[in-house]
């Protein structure tokens, strides 16, 4: 006679542990979903056989019932899950989420609108309890049939176009500008600015911000510093080689987006010149203080972006009806040197 494999056996129903328990089925529900009634012993006894027979909850079905709507999961869609700002969003929200024995789904939309669409549709089939979007479309009213149905979304580093709903963001304009102040303050006037597709909302206000800027230290901007459309490390690399090649280089560079400042980064060490030529950098990465010089940046606090994000998404989960807010988390120029270089001469 053959037996099941472990890997073919059926998984072990609730009425199983039961019957092994020696216990009623609504004993076995209180114990795995953590309510209270129940004795220490039983629970012991219970908790034994859920180990012995392996027994995994249908969280989804739980959850269902004991709510009457929700599943246990949220939505997050960022542009890269594998870049550092939407890496540590991330991160917060799952750490919020934990808390609240819910799981968070997330998934990158690459800037495209109809990826964007269409994960959005696969996570409302599948009746996930809110969503954490951060738009790669310009408007988002494909939502307005979602919002009405009660799905709380959040939207994140890019306020909704099109509809009304909850944001948090940084002032991208404001940071900016800091950025490129803190250039001029070390003496420079020749700022050349890497952005991002100028038909990211976060790209063309940090432009604004550059621009804005300029005008207030009566500084004209030399439009062969500005380099618009960079979507990679490597094309900011390439980028910034051509400005250095032109008869007037740029003496520092601001970059408007984390993989930009990477690039930055390569193209100066290339030319030795990262000991020569000012840079500062929107957003963070890893090890960019490990960096000889230390790169410099305009740094969002994404931890507490992530804690305000969760905190408005599960109030809205939880019914929250007042109108939507938009919050704005301060930035701060973080110098460590890349920054802080001098013009020579």
């Amino acid at each position: 006679m053959t037996s099941l494999s472990d890997r073919d056996r059926p998984r072990a129903t609730m009425r199983e542990v039961a019957a092994l328990a020696g216990v009623s089925l609504k004993t076995v529900s209180r114990v795995v979903n953590d309510e209270s009634g129940v004795s220490p012993e039983v629970r012991g006894r219970v908790t034994a056989a859920v180990r012995r027979l392996d027994y995994r909850p249908n969280l989804a079905a739980s959850n269902l019932r004991r709510t009457g709507a929700r599943t246990g999961l949220v939505g997050a869609l960022v542009q890269d899950v594998s870049n550092a700002f939407s890496a540590g969003l991330l991160r917060s929200l799952e750490d919020a989420a934990r808390s609240r024995h819910t799981a968070v789904l997330a998934a990158s939309l690459d800037e495209a609108a109809d990826r964007e669409q269409e994960i959005v549709h696969d996570l409302v089939t599948r009746r996930v309890d809110g969503l954490v979007l951060m738009p790669a479309t310009e408007r988002q009213d494909y939502l307005q049939a979602e919002l009405r149905a009660g799905t709380p979304v959040v939207f994140v580093d890019r306020a909704p176009s099109g509809v009304a709903g909850d944001a948090v963001t940084v002032d991208n304009a404001l940071g900016a500008r800091k950025a490129v102040e803190h250039l001029f303050d070390r003496g420079h006037t020749r700022v050349a600015g890497l952005f991002h597709l100028a038909r990211v909302p976060t790209a063309r206000d940090r432009f604004a911000g550059y621009g804005s800027a300029h005008a207030e230290r009566g500084v004209g901007v030399d439009p062969r510093l500005v380099v618009l459309g960079l979507s990679s490390a490597e094309e900011a690399e390439r980028a910034v080689h051509g400005l250095l090649d032109l008869d007037d280089p740029p003496t520092a560079v601001f970059a408007g987006r984390n993989i930009l400042t990477e690039g930055a980064v390569r193209a100066l060490r290339d030319r030795g010149l990262q000991h020569t030529v000012a840079l500062v950098g929107f957003d963070d990465f890893p090890l960019a203080d490990l960096l000889d010089p230390g790169i410099s940046v305009v740094r969002q606090d994404v931890g507490r972006i992530g804690a305000v994000v969760a905190e408005r998404l599960f109030a809205r989960i939880d019914g929250d009806p007042e109108p939507p807010v938009h919050l704005v988390v301060d930035t701060e120029v973080v110098p460590r040197g890349s920054g802080e270089i001098r013009p020579a001469g």
